[in-house]
């Protein structure tokens, strides 16, 4: 998708506070903060969000979810710390790529 701004943070077209990249996600600090620490992690697939996601996802969204707890681990919240997914307009989802807030502190 070539106006999503989370697909452009992904490719490094637009500068990000990265916390942790692979070949398959990307996390980064949220620039409007609701916690300590929050923290975005995203699919560097574009999916539009958690209802789009398919049966060929079911990996990806497995491997996401195993990394939320290592990227906590990671930034001082690893014994306590809360998951967002906001999915559609009415859910409160902002940005139409799949993202899971990680919230703590």
């Amino acid at each position: 998708m070539s106006d999503c701004i989370f697909c452009k943070i992904a490719k490094g077209q637009i500068p990000a506070d990265k916390v942790y990249e692979d070949d398959h996600c990307v996390a980064f600090k949220d620039i409007h903060p609701k916690a300590p620490v929050h923290v975005l992690l995203i699919p560097k697939k574009h999916i539009d969000s958690l209802a789009h996601a398919g049966a060929e996802d079911r990996v990806l969204l497995g491997y996401l979810n195993l990394k939320l707890a290592e990227i906590a681990k990671g930034q001082g919240i690893g014994d306590g710390f809360k998951i967002q997914v906001h999915t559609g307009a009415k859910g409160g989802q902002e940005v139409f790529h799949l993202h899971y807030h990680i919230l703590g502190g």
